[in-house]
């Protein structure tokens, strides 16, 4: 494996992956306090008007706030204001693909690493590593002590974020999501499997609580990644489709600024397409607007939404399988998808065995299959390392347009399935 040395940048489940359902935070009584995420308005006017600043983002474009309950048209009121939700309540769901932890002492664990096979990355090592590169994962956390990450792991950068944007001490992984994902994107290969840059520096920043966690963590989270100089931050995460009402506001447009904000200061954003097998450009949801009674008044129908993936400066990621088709829980749609990658999984849940799930690190010095967009889009994070090894200047434009002409499988960019297609980390690495 050929070396190659630069200066660091200093100057940012199973199937789980957007299959989480969502809830309001801090519904109840009117002298309750609840958090909201607000685009627009100035601190002082949020601040006369009774409100508490936690965090600005973008610039101060977009700010989470705490106040009393059922207090969105206070807010919606103050000058300058031009978006207000109540913060987003995001939980797991269970696992549908997935197999049992174990420990292995196969000599060869890159038969094991198909996806990295499939996706020439082993070839890609002769021309970078991923060294003097820092990656974000956004996640239930990182367990930093596991053989193949410990080299690459920065504990002192790592921190938690699941209370409404408040930044504490890194913990560990509270499950085994967040270290699977970064296993992906960097393993160093030292014990077993080797990540997609395994010379890059990996930085946890938990954003997913044992239960459940919110928005305003997320978006915290990205500021963070950002405030370090991490080259890209990963989001193996998402919720459920957002109604109309949390476009018009403002929730998209918040997690939009977030997004081209960190892009614009150098990090990159990567991010899970979901789950569902739906159409994310055609596909429908149908919601029902119902009175104090639970009566229907009204009933919506709205295109699906996923965040914080599916909006500009982020890097929206589908999953493929072995044979280089369409997984079978992934979602798709033109317009929606930037590239794929290796998820786990055939085209039907029946023909998807163990080993067409994706391998990789998890808590306790151990290893699992695990299959899902989760999976997919920390391969494209730690191709944006390989990237940003060669090229460290390249700007958050330039190096998703290198992503997208060293794709393969792919129509231009305008594959339902693939984006720009099925990422190539040797045709990438080579194009620069």
């Amino acid at each position: 494996m050929t070396r190659r040395t630069k200066t660091r940048r200093r100057v940012l489940q199973g199937i789980t992956a957007a299959g989480l359902s969502v809830g309001m935070i801090g519904a109840g009584s009117a002298g309750s306090s609840t958090t909201y995420v607000v685009t627009g308005g100035s601190r002082g006017r949020l601040e006369d008007a009774g409100f508490s600043i936690t965090r600005e983002l973008a610039g101060g474009s977009v700010s989470i706030v705490s106040g009393p309950a059922a207090a969105e048209d206070d807010l919606d009121s103050v000058s300058g204001v031009s978006g207000v939700t109540e913060n987003f309540e995001v939980e797991f769901a269970d696992p549908v693909e997935s197999a049992e932890p174990q420990t292995t002492d196969d000599a060869d664990y890159t038969e094991k690493q198909w996806d990295k096979e499939i996706t020439n990355t082993f070839e890609a090592h002769d021309y970078a590593t991923g060294e003097g590169t820092r990656i974000v994962i956004a996640d239930t956390g990182v367990d930093g002590t596991h053989p193949d990450l410990e080299d690459n792991f920065n504990e002192k950068l790592s921190v938690s974020i699941v209370d409404g944007g408040e930044i504490t001490e890194h913990e560990g992984d509270t499950g085994s999501h967040g270290t699977h994902v970064a296993g992906i994107a960097a393993a160093s290969g030292a014990e077993g499997v080797t990540g997609t840059a395994p010379d890059a520096e990996i930085v946890s920043v938990r954003v997913l609580g044992e239960d459940s966690s919110s928005f305003a963590d997320i978006l915290v989270g990205a500021e963070y990644a950002a405030s370090i100089g991490a080259d890209v931050a990963n989001y193996s995460l998402g919720a459920a489709p957002q109604p109309a009402q949390a476009n018009s506001e403002g929730l998209r447009v918040a997690v939009q600024q977030v997004m081209q904000d960190v892009a614009r200061r150098g990090t990159l954003s990567t991010a899970s397409a979901g789950n569902d097998a739906v159409d994310l450009q055609q596909g429908q949801s149908r919601w029902e607007i119902t009175d104090d009674d639970g009566e229907v008044v009204d009933v919506i129908y709205d295109n699906w939404h996923y965040l914080p993936g599916t909006v500009q400066g982020a890097v929206t990621v589908s999953a493929s399988g072995p044979n280089d088709g369409l997984s079978f829980y992934s979602n798709y749609g033109t317009s929606a998808i930037e590239v794929g990658a290796p998820g786990g999984g055939r085209e039907t849940a029946d023909e998807t065995d163990e080993e067409d799930q994706v391998y990789s690190t998890v808590p306790g010095e151990e290893y699992a299959w695990f299959a899902g967009t989760s999976m997919a889009a920390p391969q494209v994070a730690g191709l944006v390392a390989l990237v940003r090894e060669l090229e460290p200047e390249m700007n958050a434009n330039q190096v998703e347009n290198n992503l997208a002409h060293g794709a393969e499988l792919g129509n231009g960019r305008s594959s339902p399935e693939f984006g720009a297609g099925r990422i190539n980390a040797l045709n990438t690495v080579q194009r620069i």
